[in-house]
């Protein structure tokens, strides 16, 4: 049984099938709605660019294909490991042999924020064809977090006519996961599009007119009106369902570098906590292209047991801003240092690395061809030293974070 119908699920049902596996497989899904695909959500979507049925990650017919049984609209709700049953939130008991739990994540709200008509989050299909609805005739927009998916929908929204106000409490957006000066050049691509970007404040309490939201006061006094707002904080693990299961639970579902969380059960995607040898922690990756790769490694693990390799990635992310594509292999949170190698942060097009230690564990790309990031991932995957990948530099940038 897979629980979670989304990306990651359904990369471990399909390789399960072209692996071999014959028997019944089952797949919760809590979203009334077959797989699709989540990254559109905040860009093509969002944007009108593409109608609705274009997000589907598969077809009709490919997901018959599958001869899988599909339980959708109905979340989990609990779990007897040693019975070996899932429990639904519609009263169902399903039984397995082997349980995975790819159950996502859900997106964070702020404290006490209020149920207000035009206060939007962004994670469900729902989700976003109801904000592009508002947005096509949303005068002013404040975005509350300068995440990449605060940052996307920033863009969008100001690609539409919206006057966007862009909220963020660290020095600049996206600041903890790629550092202070990074982040500069992304407020700065921002600002020249006509976005109104603040950092270093957050959400004090948010202004209603009766039970619509008409705005926001800031944590410095200002007042920032709105016809609409975004919440945009990060999100949280979907695992509450978990708390009496006995599975270890920290900041999601800790796994090995198999993710196998327990006999017979495993985790994959945006709720695993995985233990990444090539970095030698635990780490939890909310990104597309990690989710589909640690889904297929968790089918073939379930196959081949002790045959199969560890999952050992270099994750890989992506993010769409106005005219501009950033790329970003590794673990970037956590650096040292980063070192810009090609380029510059004027003009928003260079090639940045990322040291921890003595090693170079990450790089980022902004407005360059992806085969240029892409050339640099083997420095991450074979660890390599921060002065050997700076030798044949030869005037590199660097900042401390």
């Amino acid at each position: 049984m897979i629980v979670g119908a989304s990306a990651s699920g359904l990369a471990v049902a399909e390789t399960l099938r072209r692996e071999g596996f014959a028997g019944r497989l089952t797949l919760v899904g809590d979203e009334v709605h077959p797989p699709y695909d989540r990254p559109p959500l905040s860009k093509q979507l969002l944007s009108g660019e593409w109608d609705k049925e274009r997000v589907a990650l598969r077809r009709s017919a490919d997901l018959e294909a599958l001869s899988a049984d599909f339980v959708l609209g109905a979340a989990a709700a609990g779990l007897d490991a040693e019975a070996g049953e899932v429990f639904l939130s519609d009263g169902q008991r399903l039984g397995y042999e082997r349980l995975v739990i790819a159950t996502g994540v859900r997106p964070r709200r702020l404290p006490g924020q209020p149920a207000l008509v035009g206060i939007h989050t962004m994670r469900t299909l729902e989700d976003s064809l109801t904000l592009s609805h508002r947005l096509k005739s949303c005068r002013k927009l404040v975005v509350v977090g300068g995440g990449f998916l605060g940052a996307e929908i920033a863009a969008v929204a100001r690609g539409l006519g919206s006057a966007v106000t862009l909220v963020e409490p660290a020095p600049a957006p996206l600041a903890p996961a790629l550092g202070e000066r990074v982040g500069e050049s992304i407020a700065d691509l921002h600002r020249e599009r006509g976005v109104d970007v603040r950092t270093g404040v957050a959400v004090r309490e948010f202004v209603a007119n009766g039970s619509h939201v008409t705005g926001v006061v800031l944590s410095d006094g200002t007042e920032l009106p709105a016809d609409d707002v975004v919440v945009a904080v990060g999100s949280d693990p979907n695992v509450e369902w978990l708390a009496t299961s006995g599975l270890h639970i920290d900041n999601g579902l800790v796994c090995d570098e198999y993710m196998e969380v327990a006999e017979n059960v495993y985790a994959s995607g945006d709720v695993a906590r995985a233990y990444n040898p090539l970095f030698g922690e635990h780490i939890r990756v909310e990104h597309r292209t990690h989710a589909a790769e640690q889904g297929m490694a968790v089918a073939r693990r379930i196959m081949r047991e002790a045959a199969a390799d560890p999952f050992c990635p270099v994750p890989y992310f992506w993010s769409d801003q106005y005219d501009l594509k950033i790329q970003a292999y590794g673990n970037l949170r956590g650096h040292d240092e980063v070192a810009v190698v090609d380029g510059q942060f004027e003009g928003h097009r260079f090639l940045a690395l990322y040291r921890r230690g003595d090693r170079v564990t990450g790089v980022l790309a902004m407005g360059l061809p992806p085969k240029v990031v892409h050339g640099q991932r083997k420095l991450i995957a074979e660890r390599t030293e921060w002065s050997s990948a700076l030798e044949n530099v030869p005037s590199p940038v660097v900042v401390a974070q």
